[in-house]
């Protein structure tokens, strides 16, 4: 876990006080909202969450366990939706970038510093980093990735007992 606080410790040794994690889930399926999730977490060592990891990394019944310990831990939280018709209007990195806009900007706490999974030139007002593989790189953005892929994934189980094929 050490090497996932990596990013994290070395913004607080900075003199960053508030940190966030944003990533998204969504982008490559051919159905459904991409949905972003951008979370503030305690980086305390007794409050991080062991286990923690790239959602892509967990089973679904881990990624489920370790959802309800982040909502229940974060320090504040975000998660958007930007649906087929915005991506069929904007395109699916535009409509990331949007959702990604939206969370930051729908939080109740002012970010210094916000690590994001790999998306660059983000229309917010705080400083960011754009991390490649950053949902196996960082605490942060490994919470937000959790959030995003439960999220969406319990979105996609609703659609399909409301429209099954």
């Amino acid at each position: 876990m050490n090497n996932m606080l990596e990013y994290e410790n070395e913004y607080l040794k900075k003199g960053y006080k508030i940190l966030a994690g944003m990533d998204e889930a969504g982008r490559g399926p051919l159905a459904g909202p991409v949905v972003c999730a951008c979370v503030v977490m305690p980086l305390e060592d007794n409050k991080i969450i062991d286990g923690v990891n790239d959602s892509k990394k967990l089973s679904a019944n881990k990624r489920n366990e370790l959802y309800d310990k982040i909502i229940s831990t974060a320090v504040c939280y975000k998660i958007v939706e930007v649906d087929h018709k915005i991506i069929d209007k904007i395109n699916i990195l535009n409509a990331t970038k949007l959702g990604m806009a939206n969370c930051v900007n729908k939080m109740n706490i002012n970010i210094d510093m916000l690590l994001v999974d790999a998306v660059n030139k983000l229309d917010v007002e705080c400083k960011y980093l754009p991390i490649i593989k950053g949902d196996a790189k960082s605490y942060l953005i490994a919470c937000a990735s959790i959030l995003a892929k439960v999220y969406r994934d319990r979105l996609m189980e609703q659609y399909d007992e409301k429209y099954p094929i």
